[in-house]
């Protein structure tokens, strides 16, 4: 069999976003995190006999901010089906969602990739429902030490939009793109918190392969519950991969419905994937349609915040910033407001910007946690370019006053006056500096002053090198290179 070389992906997204609402969808119950297993589940969320559910205005309002910030289609009359089938961690056996008239309608994300390139991703609409429990496994044992699993009912009834796409992703760049946009939308609109470790925004990736120029899409598979764009990258690089190689080796991509695991960076088939007659939907009958007015969605349009895309540009025209820069910044608004109080306090836009693009997101990345828990505050950012711009430290002196801020040694003027990092600026010590290091490096000076070119500039270099090994890293480098150029001229 022929070897086929040349392959298209093909991906859509079904993203799960938690509503951050007080109560839930049909309950007064809280959706707070953290309380006790099970201590957070109502009569109503367990559909006890005789109990009704009552729509939460907050989770509808919600919905529709969403759908206007995606520029969709509001559906002005939407309803509730029950989608039926059995989990441990439904107890209803049944779950309340919407089908044939979701709340929002058709919309479109704009989205940017590292190369520059802008792609539109259409949404296909987006339903409110309400979450299931949780199953936790392997943290719990018999008396013999068997694992056992555990329901935990906190979470059912905890409102939901499944926001889903169009088919319009082509790589692992496009949808996680598409993701952190997603993800800064619903932030910046307040309706979701955002924390993914925490499953307020789960996705699931649909993902097919074909050869290129075919217009026919391949079977998909749906890979479920990933809870970081880390993942959800790695997740949709080894699906392809997988069909790709089983299609080459005469096999046949069966649609299913599959698990990755983050932590094994592995994944498995769950389940046959299941059509919508699988769950035998039907209307809710304990509820009535929803009815919106245009009068709910013009009032709910005036309390729009700053989106991404707007946000962008402002800070493009503010500021300066390239639009890659700006795209990123803008993409999380903890992020934004952190760099423009660094920026404000510093007064230099470009330098906070790449502080936070660069270290500042470094290290949150390595530890694991969001801007918000930085230990380096805005202001202490700022105070601290401040001082590489007026020389009292050095870009690379200035990391090591960012590493002690970091362990919470103090503010960089403390840090900077406690650890006696002031660079050194005085044009006497520092001439006396250099007269040593050629002094006593009399054969390297006498090959420089015979060099010419990049040769020259490469031994440059080893002064330098000199300049600050004798300084401990603190002397003024524009004052260093210029001496040596003084001095060391035949």
């Amino acid at each position: 069999m022929e070897k086929i070389t040349e392959w298209e992906t093909v991906i859509g997204l079904e993203i799960h976003v938690q509503l951050s609402t007080a109560s839930k969808i049909f309950s007064g119950s809280s959706t707070a995190v953290g309380a006790e297993p099970n201590s957070q589940a109502s009569l109503v969320d367990l559909a006890m006999p005789g109990t009704l559910p009552v729509l939460n205005r907050g989770a509808v309002e919600k919905a529709i901010l969403f759908g206007l910030a995606v520029n969709a289609e509001i559906c002005q009359r939407s309803v509730f089906e029950r989608k039926n089938y059995f989990y441990p961690d439904l107890p209803k056996g049944y779950q309340t969602t919407q089908l044939e008239a979701p709340i929002v309608g058709p919309g479109k994300v704009d989205i940017q990739l590292e190369n520059g390139e802008k792609k539109v991703v259409r949404i296909h609409h987006a339903h409110l429902e309400e979450d299931a429990g949780k199953s936790l496994h392997e943290e719990f044992s018999d008396a013999q030490g068997r694992g056992m699993s555990g329901i935990d009912l906190n979470r059912a009834g905890t409102p939901l939009i499944e926001v889903v796409t169009e088919p319009d992703m082509r790589s692992p760049e496009e949808a996680v793109a598409f993701a952190r946009k997603l993800h800064g939308i619903v932030t910046s609109l307040g309706i979701c918190d955002g924390e993914m470790s925490q499953g307020s925004m789960r996705f699931d990736v649909n993902v097919s392969v074909r050869r290129k120029g075919d217009e026919t899409l391949g079977t998909r598979t749906e890979t479920k519950n990933l809870n970081s764009f880390r993942f959800m990258d790695a997740a949709i690089r080894q699906e392809v991969q997988r069909q790709i190689e089983l299609i080459e080796d005469g096999g046949t991509v069966i649609q299913e419905t599959r698990l990755y695991n983050g932590d094994t960076q592995a994944s498995r088939s769950m389940r046959s994937k299941e059509d919508a007659n699988d769950y035998r939907y039907f209307p809710c009958p304990d509820l009535l349609p929803v009815v919106v007015t245009d009068a709910d969605i013009a009032a709910l349009r005036a309390t729009l915040p700053e989106l991404p895309d707007a946000r962008e540009a402002r800070f493009i025209d503010s500021y300066q910033l390239s639009a890659y820069d700006a795209g990123l910044l803008a993409g999380n608004r903890f992020a934004a407001a952190y760099f423009e109080t660094a920026a404000q306090h510093s007064g230099d836009a470009k330098l906070a910007a790449n502080w936070v693009i660069g270290d500042i997101s470094a290290r949150l990345n390595a530890e694991d946690i969001a801007i918000e828990q930085c230990p380096v505050s805005a202001e202490n950012l700022g105070q601290l370019i401040q001082r590489i711009k007026d020389g009292t430290v050095s870009s690379k002196i200035a990391r090591q006053v960012f590493d002690a801020c970091w362990q919470g040694e103090g503010s960089p003027d403390e840090v900077i006056a406690a650890k006696g990092l002031k660079q050194m600026s005085d044009t006497g010590e520092l001439e006396k500096i250099v007269d040593q290091i050629i002094a006593d490096n009399a054969e390297q000076v006498a090959a420089y002053q015979a060099a010419e070119g990049g040769k020259q500039k490469k031994m440059f270099g080893f002064f330098v090198g000199q300049a600050m090994k004798l300084t401990q890293g603190k002397a003024n480098p524009q004052q260093i290179n210029a001496l040596l150029q003084q001095k060391l001229a035949p």
